[in-house]
């Protein structure tokens, strides 16, 4: 029996072919999955002339998850701020999800007329969420949900005041975090509390907020609000050349075409190495 061997040059050709195909997919996928990443400077200002805002909690993030929705019950972690300005178990629940892709938080309240400043890594067109407690409410917050980071420039929203709808609006400082006496002003016998009254749940959803009735503690002159109680202005710091000018749903990239043109020259050399191998068989028969 006749054993047929392939010629030296054969072989190399086809191991050349393969291994430059190989690599310009590989190639061509890592650089896909890549995302040039733009810092952003949010900047987050007090309208009101009577509500303080809790230290503020951002999170960026894609599309398949978000801080709150309005007209759907409020989150465990967006409840504790709402009712309580404890922003540790929504960090909590945006530090474990998967389609976080990064969060900051602030350090101290935000005052009436005052402006809290944070940065923020992430790809344009992902979306920036944040939330904060309207502090002199029972459940009172204010927040983005969901916009669309842009990759160049500025943008501003203005935002209303939210009402949670875990709490009812009893506007009484015994069931107000304390906090809300010794910044405004206003004080009574009651101390305040930081921790939920099941008996005031309300099992509600996420609505806007009827703003201050006046109707305890409270009152309408000191702690009252005409919306929007905050102005978020975020702007775009650095812009790399790769990132397209206009905002978008991320995507995985498109593939450069000299790894295009790689493949294509890789594919090339396979099928002309496997026709070389069939040339050298027929000859060596």
């Amino acid at each position: 029996m006749r054993v047929t061997t392939l010629p030296a040059v054969s072989v190399a050709l086809i191991v050349v072919a393969f291994a430059v195909f190989v690599a310009a997919l590989t190639s061509g996928t890592l650089a896909s999955a890549q995302t040039e990443d733009v810092t952003y400077t949010i900047k987050i200002e007090n309208l009101t002339s009577g509500q303080p805002f809790t230290p503020p909690l951002i999170a960026a993030h894609t599309s398949d998850t978000g801080l709150f929705t309005v007209g759907e019950a409020a989150s465990e972690g967006v409840k504790e701020i709402a009712e309580n300005g404890n922003l540790e178990t929504l960090a909590a629940a945006v530090a474990a999800d998967s389609a976080v892709i990064a969060a900051s938080t602030g350090d101290a309240a935000v005052l009436p007329g005052e402006t809290a400043t944070l940065t923020i890594d992430a790809p344009s067109g992902s979306y920036l969420s944040w939330v904060s407690m309207l502090i002199c409410t029972n459940d009172g917050f204010v927040g983005i949900d969901s916009l669309a980071l842009q990759a160049t420039g500025s943008q501003t929203v203005d935002k209303d005041a939210y009402d949670a709808g875990t709490e009812t609006n009893t506007e009484d400082f015994a069931d107000i975090v304390p906090p809300c006496q010794d910044l405004i002003g206003v004080s009574s016998d009651d101390d305040g509390t930081g921790a939920s009254n099941p008996d005031l749940a309300e099992g509600g959803v996420i609505g806007a907020h009827a703003g201050i009735q006046g109707s305890d503690d409270l009152t309408v002159a000191d702690h009252g609000w005409t919306d929007p109680v905050a102005r978020v202005t975020i702007t775009a710091e650095e812009a790399p050349a790769a990132v397209p000018s206009t905002g978008g749903a991320p995507t995985s990239g498109s593939t450069p075409s000299w790894m295009l043109l790689a493949a294509l020259g890789g594919a090339t050399l396979i099928v002309l190495s496997l026709s070389t191998f069939a040339i050298a068989r027929r000859t060596h028969r």
